[in-house]
């Protein structure tokens, strides 16, 4: 793949209700959640897009912009179709966005790579990533060309990412990995502290 025709995004514009803060933020091991993604990230892409709602810390790069959802309260799904206008408002040529939560401290770019090396390209216009059986929504790849469609279900209603992806036809890469799972990620103070002791013991 041609990661110059990607804009790498991290999708950071949730409400974090079951942590009771923006979980973006928390320190583990004295770095913010947030940077653990983008330490990973930021040098596979030309670009990163960090859509985020809220005033938010994180890594300083001249290669790392910050956007608002163009509308609240519309999910994952929403920041998706947010960097995708991105993209269009600020005449970037990327074809793709590949996207990541702000809250998985153990994915690396090792993951990434096996992740865009393994896509068919043409098969679909969309792919996410699966271990064990499990899909994972946010990370993954989307084609601009699906702007207009996610717009116009977006406004009918649809939140899910789930059920928009099955909609429309994803293709999935299987990951195998040991541990830590690359895919743990943190909800609540519990998760947190789960993280806190995989690092001690790894």
């Amino acid at each position: 793949m041609d990661l110059n025709n990607i804009l790498g995004v991290v999708l950071a514009g949730g409400k974090s209700q079951r942590f009771g803060q923006d979980k973006s933020q928390v320190k583990l091991q004295d770095k913010l959640l947030i940077d653990f993604i983008l330490n990973e990230i930021i040098g596979e892409f030309n670009e990163t897009l960090i859509v985020a709602n809220e005033p938010i810390s994180f890594m300083k790069s001249k290669n790392i912009s910050l956007t608002k959802d163009f509308q609240s309260g519309l999910g994952p799904l929403g920041g998706v179709l947010t960097a995708m206008k991105w993209v269009k408002e600020n005449n970037r040529k990327y074809k793709w966005i590949s996207t990541f939560p702000s809250d998985t401290p153990f994915f690396t770019k090792k993951e990434l790579r096996y992740f865009y090396d393994n896509i068919k390209i043409n098969e679909s216009k969309l792919f996410f990533i699966k271990s064990k059986e499990t899909r994972h929504n946010i990370f993954g790849l989307w084609s601009l060309e699906l702007i207009d469609q996610l717009q116009t279900d977006i406004l009918r209603g649809e939140r899910k990412v789930e059920v928009w992806a099955n909609s429309i036809g994803v293709s999935t890469v299987n990951i195998g990995y040991k541990e830590p799972d690359p895919f743990f990620n943190i909800n609540t103070k519990e998760d947190l502290e789960k993280a806190i002791e995989i690092m001690k013991n790894d």
